[in-house]
Parts: C-alpha cells; structure tokens; sequence
C-alpha cells in the first residue's frame, strides 16, 4: 500500500504525518479516511478547488490530470507545476509527499 506523507499544515495536520492508503484511493479520499478533514466543497466532483495540494514527491505515480482539473486548477490559490486536485489525483503503488497550502478560494468554511 502506498504511503501518503502529508507535510506540516497549522489547521489540517499541525505535526505532518505519514498515512497508509490503497492504490486506486484518491489522495482526498485517504486523507479524510484518516481524519485530515482538507476541504472539498464540490464533495469531490471536480468542480472547484479547495482540496488543492502540491505533490512534493512521487508526481510520476499518479494518474495524469484531466483537461477539466487542468482548467480549474488555474484558479488555484498557490498554483504550481506539481498542483493536483486531491480528489482527481489517484495513487499508484508508489509513496508521494503532499502539502496542503495554507490558503483556498474557499471564503466561507462550512463548520465554523
């Protein structure tokens, strides 16, 4: 089972952490598995993006990104090179290093 290691984020995961998930899982899907509760507005149907992360390692594993998730990604808070939506981005058999940005274009939290 690939290892997803998650990097220090002040509100999601404070310390980091290494979870453990299947291949064929989402990366949003394994972390809200584990209780990262990251944000995920459209309830992930790759229709906005405030489950946005940045793959630090192990981009080559993951299922290539489709044109819609290229288009909404441009809207992106933090945008870079390795962006993925968490709920497009599929694992492989190979670990991957994530961070989730410390801001989204999601203004209005839902449970808080």
């Amino acid at each position: 089972m690939p290892v997803i290691k998650i990097l220090p984020h002040p509100e999601y995961c404070p310390a980091g952490t290494e979870i453990s998930a299947p291949a064929g899982t989402s990366i949003c899907e394994a972390l809200l598995d584990n209780h990262i509760n990251i944000e995920h507005a459209c309830d992930m149907s790759c229709a906005c993006t405030t489950c946005h992360v940045i793959v630090r390692e192990g981009m080559a594993s993951l299922n290539d990104a489709e044109e819609e998730e290229e288009d909404l990604l441009d809207r992106a808070w933090g945008l870079e090179p390795q962006s993925r939506l968490s709920c497009q981005a599929i694992l492989a058999q190979k670990d991957v290093v994530i961070e989730i940005p410390k801001y989204t274009i999601n203004h209005a939290k839902e449970n808080h």
